[in-house]
């Protein structure tokens, strides 16, 4: 849960709050109340951003860095759902239901969130088309792709999932900030594909032998998106040992 705090707005909070197709769409008023009640914090890496149980008082934006979207089983096996971006808001499920989160999410990286009060969500819920219908957009984008997840880890093969995982962060309903050079390690592709970092190297160094991506030190370029697609819906129906 998180602790309200003195509402002092970094400037890349202040571009990614203009840029957010959500806040475009309010009145006047509706758009000052929002900057005036955000709030901003910063994660480390491995912090938690949201917590699974918790009571659920805010609806959440990633301004910088990069998280993971997870849950885990009552003996530590911990399963990934998605990765969450600069750009990406998550939560309003819960929001909008008030009950406790159903999983957490960490940082991988230095990240900064921003977190707007549960009655200011409702309050925009209750008088805003235009925030109903980015709400409506949203929670579909966000569903088609759990079942995107789904049909992918139980029908393609090792190599298809790594390329299905990178290629959803280009779903622009989900990640209005997506660039085609995503900073993230090896490490964290595996966690997104529920593979082994070592796996998903070998995945990682096929797709680049076929010009879809590149891999540098500094992250992942991608360079054909569609490309990418259409490796990931071939993938094999014999899964590959992960």
């Amino acid at each position: 849960m998180v602790t309200p705090s003195a509402n002092v707005l970094s400037p890349s909070t202040m571009r990614m709050l203009r840029s957010s197709r959500w806040v475009g769409g309010l009145t006047a008023a509706e758009s000052a109340l929002v900057f005036e009640r955000v709030i901003e914090r910063t994660f480390e890496p491995g912090d938690w951003i949201a917590h699974a149980g918790d009571r659920v008082d805010h609806w959440t934006g990633i301004v910088e860095g990069f998280a993971k979207m997870s849950v885990a089983s009552a003996n530590g096996r911990v399963s990934t759902l998605t990765g969450v971006c600069p750009g990406v808001w998550f939560g309003e499920g819960s929001v909008i239901k008030h009950e406790p989160r159903r999983y957490d999410v960490f940082a991988l990286r230095r990240t900064r969130a921003v977190f707007l009060p549960r009655d200011v969500f409702v309050r925009l819920r209750d008088h805003s088309i235009a925030f109903n219908h980015f709400l409506q957009d949203l929670m579909n984008a966000r569903l088609s792709l759990f079942i995107g997840t789904l049909a992918h880890d139980r029908l393609l093969d090792t190599d298809a999932r790594v390329a299905y995982c990178l290629v959803s962060l280009f779903d622009t309903d989900l990640y209005p900030e997506a660039d085609r050079h995503v900073r993230i390690g090896q490490s964290e592709v595996g966690l997104l594909a529920n593979v082994s970092r070592q796996r998903a190297n070998v995945a990682l160094q096929k797709l680049q032998q076929l010009g879809l991506l590149r891999v540098d030190r500094s992250g992942i370029t991608i360079l054909d998106v569609d490309g990418l697609h259409r490796f990931a819906d071939a993938g094999s129906e014999e899964a590959s040992p992960a």
